[in-house]
């Protein structure tokens, strides 16, 4: 397979951009903003693997209430990514949405503290979810204006390294302070906002480059006129995520097959540890070798792992399962957004990222929810052979059809 059209963007012409202001370096926004990302994602995670057992064993609902939950607060945030990344494009400024995104998390954060009942939940994650479907695209655009082209897969895998590396401290923290109160979860959801202030103050560091770009002045969504490769990637991205359910499911699956509830925060903890070493050299390798084979074989080591949590019941192997699970996260997440950057055109790159974000995200709704039916009428098991075959789908369609 030839590997030129991944690794190389289309000629940026008008949509090309200037860099940071020439005291900053090309990885300086990059830098910033992976900060900022630690902090909010030591907020996130601290509370993200808790929800699942906060809603099944507080306050009593069962996972088809679970996987609804999480699909329409992601599924209603992911629609604001598109346009979110429009109004960046048009504007030509990223900070400033990017700021705003990251305050709406902290405020759901406070409303996850204030909840009492699954539907304040749902409004908590929606607040949140709200916050990063605004964030995301102008987040990721800013990151691809400001470094080179054949940097790209460096720049996203260094974001996700410092994004999972909060993740790693934000899982460890959520351990320490559920123990540490007794399983006072509201106490846990309370500590988690003074990160996510961190970060907004963090944020305020980042610079806006100065843009060359021809803004873009109407929302179009003309499929023809789209670069067949990037039609193509969406399609198979929607089609994967009808898959792809939450990865709360994965911690459920940790809790029916015998662990406590402080242990699953331990595997998941794994998950992001892994994740984290992985993002940098994976994104590395992507500039080397291409985008398209990464994420070839990512899309089929997902299906494998997800086959795995069905099949296996011994504890100690569930070790193994999240590893393996935190790879394929590692191996792909970043180097996906590389591969829309590179193909997408220059001056439509935020709408682009903001529109695959967006079809991922629509697509959780379904997928957590076919997931909890399955769950609940054909077993535990169910779930994750459905998942490991659209991964195997995706994987196939990404080889043959791009």
């Amino acid at each position: 397979m030839s590997q030129e059209p991944q690794n190389q963007a289309p000629s940026q012409g008008a949509g090309a951009t200037a860099g940071p202001p020439a005291r900053h370096g090309p990885f300086y926004n990059v830098f910033v903003l992976g900060v900022t990302s630690l902090l909010t994602d030591i907020s996130s995670e601290m509370v993200y693997p808790l929800l699942p057992l906060f809603l099944v064993m507080k306050l009593g609902v069962g996972p088809a209430v679970v996987g609804t939950i999480e699909g329409i607060a992601e599924s209603l945030a992911s629609v604001l990514k598109v346009f979110s990344g429009h109004i960046s494009d048009r504007s030509g400024k990223r900070k400033p949405l990017t700021i705003a995104g990251y305050a709406g998390s902290t405020a759901g954060k406070f409303v996850l503290y204030l909840a009492g009942s699954w539907p304040m939940v749902l409004v908590a994650r929606i607040v949140d979810r709200f916050g990063k479907g605004v964030r995301t695209a102008p987040r990721d655009a800013l990151i691809a204006d400001t470094v080179p082209a054949e940097a790209r897969g460096r720049a996203f895998g260094l974001h996700r390294l410092l994004d999972s590396t909060g993740a790693v401290i934000g899982v460890s923290l959520g351990y320490l302070f559920l123990t540490r109160y007794n399983g006072n979860y509201q106490a846990v959801f309370l500590w988690s906002v003074v990160p996510a202030l961190i970060g907004l103050v963090a944020l305020s560091f980042a610079r806006e480059p100065v843009s060359r770009r021809k803004l873009a002045k109407e929302l179009s969504f003309k499929w023809g006129a789209l670069d067949r490769r990037l039609k193509a990637f969406l399609i198979i991205a929607l089609v994967f995520s009808l898959g792809n359910s939450t990865n709360e499911f994965l911690l459920l699956r940790a809790g029916n097959v015998g662990f406590s509830a402080p242990t699953v925060i331990l595997l998941y903890l794994v998950y992001n540890v892994t994740y984290a070493l992985i993002s940098y050299p994976a994104g590395h390798l992507s500039d080397r070798i291409g985008r398209k084979t990464l994420l070839v074989i990512g899309y089929a080591f997902y299906g494998l792992v997800y086959i795995g949590f069905a099949r296996v019941q011994a504890l100690p192997l569930y070790w193994w399962l999240f590893i393996l699970y935190g790879v394929y996260i590692g191996m792909s997440e970043g180097v996906e957004k590389a591969f829309v950057s590179d193909i997408a055109p220059g001056n439509l790159r935020a709408t682009m990222i903001g529109l695959h974000a967006m079809l991922v995200g629509v697509g959780l709704l379904p997928a957590s929810v076919i997931a909890g039916l399955l769950w609940k009428f054909f077993g535990p098991v169910a779930p994750f052979y459905f998942g490991g075959i659209m991964g195997f789908l995706a994987s196939l369609g990404l080889a043959f059809l791009i």
